[in-house]
């Protein structure tokens, strides 16, 4: 594991420049987020992208519902989505983005799909009948399990003994966005098209070949950080600047805790009659490195 110098988190006035320096805002801010896929004037393209990527999902219109729950605790209260949609067929969608990975985080997603199941409760005399409930997870990490190195992760209830579908309508999509890397010339479907979209729009300076379809001439569009009002840009600075911050302290505990891993390892190595020089190339560690972990355990 190489060495890497840890970057210093920017200032407010580093990410105003960091947002004039970007022709396309980030769309894994909660405000470009919202500025894609969260109003009226962009409801088609919330259909596009989730017709794209749900299975046998041909979505005619959307709602948008009020993203914060009433229930009937103050727990309840406190469940705010990114986006709840309903569509035409009353079926209810879920749409979340997460940028950080968090404990319990399938346990989260499976306690908001609830919420939308009992809603649909009726007084009376009622027959139980439901309507499906979707919830869309796109995120800026992925999981560490077995599920690590797939782009897409579609859950459902499953009946164990025939490895079956029980239940169609709850379902669950994570969208791991890390594992995505075509680059533009291995663009095909539109879910491929979406996907390097949301990846790389903020890294672009012009609308790319592959991405030609009218649907993404409104992205562009909405997505011109140019275009902003000045109400609009202070907002984008803000959410901008917290999410840099976000990231810049996961990337240095990611950092911290990897090299901990090897100094571990050095360790071992080292017990076990390795040599410096061969415990520094297993590692990566630096070779003064090393030879302090060597110092360290001769004292011990």
């Amino acid at each position: 594991m190489k060495n890497k110098e840890k970057k210093s988190k920017p200032t407010a006035t580093e990410s105003t420049n960091i947002a004039n320096t970007e022709r396309y805002v980030n769309p894994f801010t909660d405000f470009g987020f919202k500025k894609l896929f969260g109003s009226d004037v962009s409801k088609d393209l919330l259909i596009s992208f989730l017709n794209e990527i749900l299975p046998d999902q041909k979505i005619a219109n959307l709602t948008y519902k009020k993203t914060d729950k009433l229930g009937a605790t103050d727990l309840d209260r406190k469940v705010i989505y990114d986006l709840y949609c309903e569509n035409e067929k009353n079926e209810k969608f879920i749409v979340e983005l997460q940028k950080a990975k968090q404990h319990f985080f399938k346990d989260r997603t499976l306690f908001y799909s609830t919420f939308p199941i009992q809603e649909q409760g009726e007084k009376g005399d009622w027959d139980y009948q439901l309507k499906a409930v979707y919830t869309v997870a796109i995120l800026d990490f992925c999981f560490e399990d077995e599920h690590r190195s797939e782009v897409k992760v579609t859950v459902k209830l499953m009946e164990t003994e025939k490895k079956t579908v029980f239940y169609e309508k709850l379902t669950f999509l994570y969208v791991q966005m890390p594992n995505f890397n075509k680059k533009e010339e291995e663009l095909v479907s539109m879910e491929d098209k979406w996907l390097y979209l949301l990846k790389n729009l903020n890294r672009l300076d012009k609308k790319p070949i592959r991405l030609q379809e009218k649907i993404f001439e409104k992205v562009f569009k909405l997505a011109e950080v140019a275009k902003f009002s000045s109400e609009e840009r202070n907002a984008y600075e803000d959410s901008l600047k917290y999410y840099r911050d976000l990231k810049n302290s996961l990337d240095t505990s990611f950092e911290e805790g990897e090299r901990s891993k090897a100094i571990k390892v050095a360790q071992k190595c080292l017990l076990r009659g390795m040599s410096i020089e061969d415990a520094a190339e297993m590692t990566e560690l630096s070779m003064a490195e090393v030879r302090e972990i060597a110092q360290k355990l001769q004292n011990i």
